[in-house]
Parts: structure tokens; sequence; C-alpha cells
């Protein structure tokens, strides 16, 4: 049974049932019409982000969007063309940089046989991404498979998430030679680390990588999970609805496998669970 028919079954099976996304990587997800604020923030004195503002009603229809089967998406890239780009995805890159090399490749032993993902950056400032085009999240929750190879490259790796255009978006990155993982934000193509933590690296072939963007009445926050544990959770909420893909930044490459992308929703309480 494929991931995304899966998800949709136990959406539609179990409506009010919600599990943390810490809790496991295949979780029910149960739709709520959150209308949680987006605020329009100020980056310093006098200074405003060029994003245009969501507003709450504007929220409330993106997420009423979000109930649709169609988002729910397990990209294997097993049917794609060898040495193509995958169909489906757009290669794009930072203003002023040439478009990274992003390309299906075999591999003998990946997490899905037999086609990954390969990208290529090539130069210390570049950020290369692999857009997929006609998906737009609100909240996401996104999973990947990655491998650097032995002996990890210096550079970063990772997922872009409420992106707008290649000069607004989440991204949370993997330094596999640093053994550091980032959340940042790019707001009219100047970047902040929201966020920065230590790794705890599994000597394993692929990693597994999983985001979470979520909601609790006016605040949104974003989790991650690197090797099945909970590696950095920020709160920001500047960016909106947008697109997802892949990131590939600094002098390095890495191989890509199994892209799950799904809406998520929160329907946590406002006060904790009796303690039985």
């Amino acid at each position: 049974m494929s991931y995304k028919n899966e998800l949709v079954r136990q959406m539609q099976a179990v409506p009010g049932r919600y599990r943390s996304g810490r809790a496991s990587l295949l979780r029910p997800v149960s739709c709520v019409g959150v209308a949680a604020l987006a605020g329009l923030l100020v980056g310093g004195a006098g200074e405003t982000w060029a994003v245009q503002k969501e507003t709450s009603a504007e929220k409330a229809e993106h997420l009423r969007q979000q109930a649709n089967p169609e988002l729910f998406n397990d990209w294997t890239f097993d049917k794609d063309q060898v040495g193509e780009v995958p169909k489906g995805f757009t290669v794009l890159a930072t203003e002023g940089q040439s478009a990274g090399a992003w390309k299906i490749e075999t591999q003998p032993t990946p997490p899905s046989s037999p086609n990954v993902v390969l990208g290529v950056s090539r130069c210390a400032t570049c950020v290369q991404l692999l857009v997929a085009q006609g998906f737009q999240y609100e909240y996401p929750d996104l999973v990947i498979r990655i491998r650097q190879g032995v002996g990890a490259t210096p550079g970063q790796v990772g997922v872009v998430f409420g992106m707008k255009d290649p000069k607004n978006y989440y991204a949370t990155v993997v330094d596999l030679s640093q053994k550091a993982i980032e959340v940042v934000r790019v707001i009219d193509g100047k970047e902040s680390v929201l966020g920065r933590a230590a790794l705890r690296v599994k000597q394993v072939e692929w990693h597994t990588l999983r985001v979470q963007r979520n909601t609790i009445i006016s605040k949104d926050f974003v989790e991650t999970v690197f090797d099945g544990n909970l590696a950095l959770s920020v709160e920001d909420q500047a960016l909106g609805v947008g697109q997802v893909g892949l990131l590939v930044r600094g002098e390095t490459s890495a191989h890509f496998d199994n892209f799950n992308a799904a809406p998520l929703y929160s329907s946590r309480p406002l006060s904790a669970p009796a303690a039985y």
C-alpha cells in the first residue's frame, strides 16, 4: 500500500485522532479548522520584510485547501528517466547563480529500488533547489532519505518549505561533516539561522530527515527529527503557505530517495492530558 493511500485512509477512518510527530514516522492526521495569526514580522527598527501578510481569512482558506488527498505525495523517483530531472520538479537557484545539477541515477542499494536523485552544488556560496511543482503546503510534514557516502564532504543538504520563490523560504539543512543541523529562514534573499544543534549521526548508509511545521494557537514552530531522534525545535511564523523541495548548498553532493510530503494539522489541547 502506498504512503499516500494509507495516510488518506487513516485520515478518513479516524478523523479526530492525533499523535505527535515525535512518536512515529507515519501517523494519522486530523483536519481541524485552525486559523492561527500570521504576522508580518519586523526584522529591526524601521525595517519590514518584503513578504505579503497572510490574513486570518487567507490562512483559514489555506488550511481548508489542505484537506486534499492530492497533497499526500510519495516520490520514489523509480519511474523517472535516468539522467534527467525528476518529473514534476523544477531546478532553481538563488539569485545570480547558475542552476545546479539535479538528475536521476541508479544505485545498488537505495531505500526504494532502483532510482535516486543526485543533487550537486559546485561553489561555496551556491544554494541549489529542486522544487515540487503544483503543491502548496501550509503546515507540511516532510520525510526524506539522504546519502552523502563514506566521509561526508563539507556542505549542507536538506529540505525547503514555505517557499514563495528562491528569495523567500524556510529550510532545514544537515551538515554531516560537522554533525550539525540548522533551521534557516530566507527573507528577500537574506538568511537568518533560527536554530542550530549538534547531531547524533548513526553509522548507516542512508539517513532519515523528518521536518514538521506545526501551529498551536497563534504560534508556529518547526520540529526536526534526524535518524529517529528529535534534533531541533524552533518557533517562527514569518512565512505561510508555500512549495516544498530539496536543497544542496556549498561544494557538495548528495543522493536523495523516498521524498514524502503530507499536510500536517494540529489538534493539540490547550492543557496537558491527565497523568494517568
